[in-house]
């Protein structure tokens, strides 16, 4: 079993107040893994934890077996070049190009030269379904969907085996919601990426994620399967998903 991501015993306090009390879980690679919970629950809070952004109070984040939380500086740049990360507003530079957004990481963990550079660039737009021309435009020209793609070209430069996701359709229309969940699973299949997700989108739950793991009052409540999760009687989990019904039956 090849164990690419690992929360152990997490524990994360605010202040007095407790989001995260002993949440653990193993992710396979090539898993699409989705994070589910309330609002609260600190879902965004973990998956950063777990690439380095911010500090549990207590427990252990491995990537790859390391432990990200005692690995020191040159540790962490050679993992970074093994995951990608695409926020929840994509957090595109919007003073520079599509381009140069998505040739920073090149540019930050490599010697590659601009010349080099380029036809890269080009090839991870293509990638996410991108014309090359759209990288000689700005963030501020492009629609919400075409932003979210960018930055997932962002976070595919350094060609990871690993990529976070944090809410990657919130904002997306329905149409354009399921096109980038279509784009996330081939990509998966394709690269051999293992993903892992934060997401409240029941569509993307039900479409293309192998195993969900689901938060409440700090503690896992479920893990698996999306179709066993759903069979949890914990009440969070059944108002959660008794959201989904009417369209379930309506579509029968």
């Amino acid at each position: 079993m090849d164990i690419v991501l690992e929360a152990d015993s997490i524990v994360t306090r605010f202040g007095p107040d407790v989001i995260h009390d002993g949440v653990s879980f193993r992710i396979e690679r090539g898993q699409v893994v989705a994070l589910i919970g309330g609002s609260g629950t600190g879902k965004s809070v973990l998956l950063k934890e777990m690439i380095g952004l911010l500090r549990p109070t207590a427990g252990r984040a491995r990537l790859f077996g390391e432990d990200v939380w005692q690995a020191d500086e040159a540790q962490m740049n050679t993992l970074r070049r093994r995951f990608g990360m695409l926020f929840q507003d994509g957090a595109l530079f919007s003073s520079l190009t599509v381009a140069e957004n998505i040739a920073v990481p090149f540019k930050e963990h490599t010697r590659l030269s601009d010349a080099m550079i380029a036809p890269l660039v080009g090839f991870k737009l293509s990638l996410v379904g991108l014309d090359p021309e759209t990288g000689k435009k700005t963030p501020a020209q492009l629609s919400g969907g075409m932003r979210k793609r960018v930055a997932l070209a962002r976070a595919l430069a350094l060609e990871p085996e690993i990529l976070f996701l944090d809410e990657p359709t919130s904002g997306l229309d329905p149409i354009g919601a399921r096109s980038f969940d279509s784009l996330v699973r081939a990509l998966s299949a394709s690269l051999g990426l293992t993903v892992f997700m934060v997401t409240h989108d029941l569509d993307t739950l039900l479409s293309i994620i192998d195993r969900t793991i689901a938060l409440s009052a700090g503690k896992v409540i479920a893990d698996g399967p999306v179709a066993s999760v759903i069979e949890s009687d914990h009440p969070w989990i059944r108002d959660y998903f008794s959201a989904r019904a009417p369209h379930r039956q309506g579509s029968t």
